[in-house]
């Protein structure tokens, strides 16, 4: 199998950066990093990547849920409760 270059992040994706740090975070907690994988077993350092993989791809979901919830916050007009309630505040 040929490993894939981990020295250059994938062009035109915005959360390219981002996804190499949620990658290097977990392999950190592993004891491995992207620079060492192929100082590993392949069969290891497919797992590890597999893992790994799953983690960010966790993380990259939570970051943007997180995104469209403030931007439904900042787009939701004020009416007193929270945004989807329907309440409308004291004044109107």
């Amino acid at each position: 199998m040929t490993r894939p270059p981990f020295d250059q992040p994938p062009r035109d994706d915005p959360h390219a950066e981002l996804e190499r740090a949620f990658l290097d975070e977990y392999l950190r907690t592993q004891g491995a990093s992207l620079s060492t994988l192929h100082e590993l077993p392949q069969a290891e350092a497919e797992r590890l990547l597999r893992e790994a993989s799953l983690y960010a791809s966790g993380r990259l979901t939570e970051v943007e849920s997180r995104a469209h919830l403030v931007d439904d916050l900042h787009r939701a007009p004020s009416t007193g409760g929270p945004p989807g309630s329907g309440r409308r505040g004291p004044r109107d």
